[in-house]
């Protein structure tokens, strides 16, 4: 599967025109509250919804088509956009109906030995034409089939919610383990499922966990019955005893950790994997080592993550850093080079040049 090498994007909440917008396998993400990061990601959730033929439970989630066009429906009409992947493109407008739905139109998929683009026509609907075509079965297929495999192999993971109630530390089934979710409610079935059959991802897993947390031993991932199901869940051992260890007395921190140590050693990643603010509750050394471990995937899928951590941007070089700023109401979005900045980098690291504002990306006042 090919990853996303260009975007274009108009009329989407804060992006009022993004065109032709490189992406690459690692794409880091800054800018101030509001910028307009996680619209940007929201457009990798939406698309990922029209794909399985839901775009409109995403369109009421969002609080109404009103609420996805930039300013409004007085300011804009219509929504474009814009996917290649490699050899292939996808490309559609979203157009609000009188229920404030949208309607999906213009669908079209590009394949470069065609040297064109292909009008797949309107949708009834919230339908998309281009799934249709990838499902079919037919000699067309072989067109759309790659593009919508790689957009359904998408993940977007939020790990986020690490309360006493969150998903990951409770129970789950062992048949849940396919892959890992994006909440991570099946942690510990897909660690059983990476223990029995991808044993040496599973170690690496253990041993970036270590880093973190020197007193971690392993998981006691044992299923027990329930009813006619087995469930299992994350208990694990302390070095030196014996003693079950629940999941409730993980930290916040340290199981945020194993699930993203997880999502970014799977064996079978997908095409692209997106996160949002991944360094939120832990330590500065784990901050690092987290950077490592996206580094360390970045080589085997395209990776995403927006951030606004100094400490985290350190880690990585200035051709890594895509900038997004707010401009007379509009979010812009600058991927860094680094002949821009030789001279500041011999003295300062990438986070510190972002909090002195060499970098922009700070709050803007319009």
């Amino acid at each position: 599967m090919s990853s996303l090498d260009q975007l274009t994007i108009k009329g989407f909440k804060s992006i009022k025109e993004l065109v032709d917008f490189e992406l690459t396998n690692l794409n880091i993400i800054i800018g101030g509250n509001g910028a307009g990061k996680s619209n940007l990601i929201s457009f990798f959730r939406m698309l990922r919804k029209i794909i399985e033929g839901d775009l409109n439970n995403f369109v009421l989630h969002s609080g109404g088509a009103g609420d996805l066009l930039y300013n409004g429906r007085k300011i804009t009409k219509e929504m474009e956009f814009v996917t290649m992947f490699g050899e292939r493109g996808y490309r559609f407008k979203l157009t609000p109906t009188p229920s404030d739905m949208c309607a999906l139109s213009c669908e079209a998929r590009y394949y470069k030995h065609n040297s064109r683009w292909w009008e797949l026509g309107d949708s009834d609907g919230s339908d998309s034409l281009l799934v249709k075509e990838a499902n079919a079965g037919n000699s067309d297929s072989r067109y759309s089939k790659p593009v919508y495999d790689t957009i359904s192999s998408w993940q977007i993971y939020h790990f986020h919610d690490t309360s006493e109630n969150a998903a990951m530390r409770h129970t789950e089934i062992i048949q849940d383990c396919k892959y890992l979710r994006t909440d991570a409610s099946n942690i510990a079935p897909y660690l059983l499922h990476l223990k029995i059959n991808f044993s040496h991802e599973y170690q690496d897993i253990l041993n970036a966990i270590y880093m973190v947390m020197p007193f971690f031993d392993d998981f006691i991932l044992e299923p027990v019955e329930f009813g006619k199901r087995q469930k299992v869940n994350l208990q694990w051992n302390q070095k030196g005893s014996d003693y079950p260890m629940q999941p409730h007395q993980f930290s916040d921190g340290s199981i945020r950790f194993i699930c993203l140590a997880t999502a970014l050693l799977q064996p079978n990643p997908p095409s692209t994997i997106l996160i949002d603010e991944p360094e939120l509750g832990l330590h500065p050394a784990a901050i690092s080592i987290l950077a490592e471990l996206i580094q360390d995937a970045s080589k085997r899928t395209q990776i995403i993550v927006a951030t606004q951590s100094s400490a985290f941007i350190d880690n990585f070089e200035i051709k890594d850093i895509v900038v997004v700023n707010r401009k007379n109401g509009y979010s812009t979005f600058e991927r860094l080079e680094e002949k821009g900045f030789i001279s500041w980098l011999e003295d300062y690291s990438v986070g510190e040049l972002w909090k002195k504002n060499v970098i922009s990306g700070g709050p803007v006042y319009e």
